[in-house]
């Protein structure tokens, strides 16, 4: 038990590290595409998304989860897609409907602050249910682990 504990600790601690960068995107790109470009909120935060993806993939799959099976590249793909996409759009309903609701308290459209902590919120709640995804479905454990 303690030693599948540590185990659990290692591959949270390096899913944590990928997602910190991975975060650094999305949050870069979502301000970039929302306040510099004028993109809409869920589209920004959709397409931020998207570009951070691609360094999660890569991330978890050679260093966080690179000792788990290798079920073949395709399928892999696919589910990681499919929890991605479950993901992004859980996380473009918390800021939408963070956004409103910081809009309803103030009585005005929310400034960057607000905005970006709503959106920061989504990504921390959402990064919870993405390791349980990750760590049960995508990157499943070896046979030989179980």
């Amino acid at each position: 038990m303690r030693q599948r504990l540590r185990r659990l600790a290692g591959v949270g601690s390096r899913f944590l590290v990928v997602g910190a960068i991975s975060t650094v995107i999305e949050v870069g790109v979502f301000n970039l595409l929302h306040f510099g470009w004028g993109w809409g909120l869920v589209s920004a935060k959709v397409a931020a998304s998207l570009v951070a993806l691609v360094n999660a993939y890569v991330g978890n799959r050679e260093w966080a989860f690179k000792h788990r099976d290798r079920r073949g590249r395709t399928s892999e793909i696919v589910l990681f897609l499919i929890t991605n996409a479950v993901c992004t759009a859980l996380g473009a309903v918390i800021v939408w409907a963070g956004v409103g609701v910081a809009e309803w308290m103030l009585g005005r459209a929310p400034g960057g602050f607000a905005v970006n902590l709503v959106n920061l919120i989504s990504i921390a709640i959402v990064v919870l249910f993405r390791f349980v995804l990750y760590h049960k479905i995508v990157f499943r454990p070896s046979r030989s682990a179980r």
